[in-house]
């Protein structure tokens, strides 16, 4: 039974947090799993039925809708891009909209947001828009609720973990404390993984209102980890990314690949983590398999 109160979650007798600022380290080793994509069968069901034609609703796209979800599957699925922050996602959409499609207003002002703010999220977004009530602003923080809204109606059967996820957490949790590093919806997050007994083998969740991965993972470096001993575990570039600028190693799940992948850190990868031969060899053919993969 979970029960939600102060930002506390109380699990099965034991406290897991989404408070960075209340974390404390338990154990020597951290791994960092990211959700959509990774750990749960969630990213391309909420691309296809929700981010892509959320957007094409919000700005009247339906003249070009196919080829602008395709593309938008494109940037967000089966690219290096894979993975993006919503925000961004959108922005890098939208410009290709204006050149090709329609003029799409104030273009300039969500592009100028998402380079310059430390927070890409509906709350980080209503501040902006209290400062700037730009029109695309607007448009964008209406597009991002909806998203939410109709990820939120999906039904359960379509949010669900990939095979070998559940034994995978079980067996890192005896080793390593266990962080959500995502930069998806809290709630979302939560209740995805509830649904599937997921946070009874996690101590703390970070999602898109603390931060960026990066920025998270460099927080939980601060609670005392020895960086060699961190694993960001991860399915997209934005992960690889988020684990080099804090020096810690990468764990991919490859695409399509997903449960060989879970097998295999469960079989291998935590205890190269845990034994200290995750780097050199290892940790560079993983990263090779992981962007070839995705060429």
């Amino acid at each position: 039974m979970i029960k939600f109160k102060y930002k506390i979650l109380i699990v099965l007798g034991g406290i897991m947090s989404t408070n960075l600022a209340d974390y404390k380290k338990k154990k020597d080793y951290l791994i960092c799993v990211d959700s959509d994509g990774c750990a749960m069968d969630t990213m391309d069901i909420k691309h296809m039925k929700c981010f892509g034609p959320c957007m094409v609703e919000e700005w009247q796209l339906s003249e070009w809708r196919q080829e602008i979800l395709d593309r938008w599957n494109e940037i967000n699925l089966y690219t290096m891009t894979r993975g993006i922050n919503r925000f961004k996602g959108l922005a890098k959409a939208l410009l290709e909209i204006h050149s090709k499609y329609k003029r799409i207003e104030d273009i300039e002002i969500l592009e100028k947001w998402v380079e310059e703010s430390d927070e890409l999220s509906n709350p980080a977004l209503e501040r902006a828009i209290s400062q700037n009530n730009s029109i695309i602003l607007q448009k964008a923080l209406s597009w991002s609720k909806s998203v939410n809204e109709n990820i939120n109606a999906l039904p359960f059967e379509d949010k669900k973990p990939f095979a070998k996820v559940k034994e995978a957490l079980a067996y890192a949790k005896e080793y390593a404390d266990v962080a959500i590093v995502s930069s998806a919806n809290l709630q979302a997050v939560l209740d995805e993984w509830e649904l599937y007994g997921l946070l009874d083998f996690v101590d703390i969740i970070m999602a898109q209102d603390v931060g960026s991965k990066a920025y998270c993972i460099g927080e939980m470096v601060k609670k005392g980890y020895a960086k060699e001993n961190i694993m960001m575990t991860g399915d997209a570039p934005g992960d690889l990314d988020a684990a080099k600028k804090n020096g810690v190693y990468y764990y991919p799940i490859l695409v399509r690949r997903e449960k060989e992948s879970w097998e295999e850190f469960k079989e291998v990868a935590v205890g190269k983590l845990v034994d200290g031969s995750f780097g050199g060899n290892y940790q560079e053919e993983k990263i090779a398999q992981f962007l070839d993969n995705l060429r």
